[in-house]
């Protein structure tokens, strides 16, 4: 099938197939004398494997581990476990910085009237020179 087939049966536009290939992620695929990409039913498999895990976040690096785990059919569990408890701890360290973003604004939020007066916490907070910012 060409890339558009794969793109549509995998879920995975054809850029990022591309660029999947660009990086190393899947191997270069077959191509016609014309130059097209031919892929597989094991391609496509295995670009489902790498959306499903971009849906649950995992980084590139984190895929291609997997990825390495799960083409190894002697590979040990513990090693697919690991690295699902180190997503788990990246996710919930995320979640509550996400969550302290919440608060502040929320609290932000709440102090501002709203109304047609020009003085908003919001703008003053985020104008303000925090002591231990570094220019980013």
């Amino acid at each position: 099938m060409n890339i558009g087939d794969a793109a549509q049966a995998s879920g995975v536009s054809a850029k990022m197939i591309r660029h999947y290939e660009e990086i190393g992620l899947v191997p270069k695929v077959a191509r016609t004398d014309a130059g097209y990409r031919i892929y597989s039913e094991r391609d496509v498999h295995l670009l489902r494997f790498i959306r499903q895990a971009r849906v649950l976040g995992f980084s590139m690096k984190q895929i291609a581990d997997l990825m390495g785990l799960w083409l190894d059919q002697s590979r040990p569990s513990r090693k697919v476990k690991q690295l699902a408890n180190e997503h788990i701890a990246e996710l919930d360290a995320k979640i509550h910085e996400l969550q302290a973003m919440k608060s502040t604004l929320q609290h932000l939020a709440h102090d501002c009237h709203g109304d047609n007066r020009p003085d908003c916490p919001i703008l003053d907070a985020l104008g303000a020179t925090l002591p231990s910012a570094n220019a980013t």
